[in-house]
């Protein structure tokens, strides 16, 4: 590496001006660095020890910070938690082993990041009893069995539809492992902190949070159960919703950690089940919905999406993926199809615009379906 103390110092200089609020000491004194790596070109990558009661915002202000030093070509932030670092940084004192944290009740500037509670500290607990929040309205889980059938999709025309019919809508990403909200809804900037309650972002008249605000964009979730039971419970109570009609949760694929937490954290008052009409993803669907039944929350209906193309010259239809998968778990389930939708790409190029397809072209077949969907469910 060449010589670099110049930037090393300037780097260290800045990072001297990001503040840990929970702490009130600054992340070079606190030793929360380590790993300070520097390449001839520019390129920084760090490690910063985040424990569960430092808020994640800090991974952005460390970043946003280095990236202000001149030199400094490219960032990439590693996050850790304080009991998987290794060794600080070169040249700084060792470090004594600090005692537990206190156990303190979590605000809204605090959120887990990275890695998984102690070994001591996974002593299986009872079952969580649900907290009514009644200032959200109805709680709908916007669901799917398998990933890539377009649930994220559903869910943000849904909120916005919803919100154009003048409801008071608050859209929360549980899908942790992949929060897709930010992107589809054209918003993505750390929320702000009034107190102790984070204020939810807005977009397209609606009120949104995501893990995907509070992160890094490539920074992985890797998390137990007990992590994203935190995090969910957090989005619910310590977030300023105020008063909503529609509380929707985009939920991650699957019937695992994040359904089982929402369900636990709170009154559910029904699920909506996305699939395509394919065997595969109706097969998968069908155990999603059965989930949510063994759970006490009722399955208000089935979504079809990318029911079929319409050719753009002919007006002829064609199902790319089979047809009557949704109304057939429908009829299983015993519950209503609430909509089919159909395979149209401007939906797909809107949702990566960050503009949902019910503002981006409100007269196309696609928009019409997503919004009377929405009215059913």
């Amino acid at each position: 590496m060449a010589e670099s103390g110049p930037l090393q110092g300037r780097i260290a200089a800045a990072l001297r001006a990001v503040v840990n609020p929970r702490t009130g000491m600054d992340v070079i004194s606190s030793e929360m660095i380590r790993d300070v790596g520097l390449s001839v070109d520019g390129h920084v990558r760090l490690v910063i020890l985040l424990a569960a009661q430092d808020p994640a915002s800090l991974v952005r202000a460390v970043r946003q910070a280095i990236e202000s030093v001149e030199g400094v070509t490219d960032v990439r932030v590693d996050v850790k938690d304080p009991s998987q670092a290794r060794r600080p940084v070169e040249g700084a004192r060792p470090q004594t082993p600090a005692p537990p944290p206190p156990t303190a009740a979590p605000t809204g500037r605090t959120l887990p990041v990275m890695g998984q509670e102690p070994q001591s500290r996974r002593a299986a607990v009872p079952a969580p009893t649900p907290v009514e929040y009644p200032n959200l309205g109805r709680v709908l889980a916007i669901s799917s069995g398998k990933g890539g059938v377009g649930k994220t999709t559903v869910a943000t025309n849904f909120a916005v539809a919803l919100a154009r019919d003048g409801a008071r809508v608050g859209l929360m990403d549980a899908d942790i492992y992949g929060p897709n909200i930010p992107r589809m809804m054209g918003i993505d900037e750390a929320p702000p902190v009034v107190g102790d309650r984070i204020k939810p972002l807005q977009a397209h008249g609606v009120k949104l949070m995501s893990l995907g605000f509070l992160v890094e964009r490539d920074q992985p979730a890797i998390w137990r159960g007990p992590i994203v039971m935190k995090i969910i419970t957090q989005f619910l109570r310590d977030v300023d919703w105020g008063e909503l009609d529609y509380f929707l949760v985009d939920m991650p694929p699957g019937t695992g950690d994040a359904q089982l937490s929402l369900v636990q954290a709170t009154h559910v008052h029904g699920a909506v089940i996305v699939t395509t009409p394919q065997p595969v993803a109706t097969g998968d669907a069908l155990r999603g919905a059965r989930m949510f039944q063994r759970v006490n929350v009722p399955v208000l209906g089935i979504v079809e999406n990318m029911s079929w193309l319409e050719c753009a010259g002919c007006g002829e239809r064609t199902p790319p993926f089979g047809s009557g998968g949704g109304r057939s778990l429908a009829d299983e389930l015993g519950v209503p199809l609430l909509g089919e939708i159909p395979l149209y790409p401007p939906v797909r190029s809107g949702g990566d615009a960050g503009v949902p397809i019910v503002l981006s072209e409100p007269e196309s077949a696609a928009a019409l379906a997503l919004h009377e969907t929405a009215r059913r469910g």
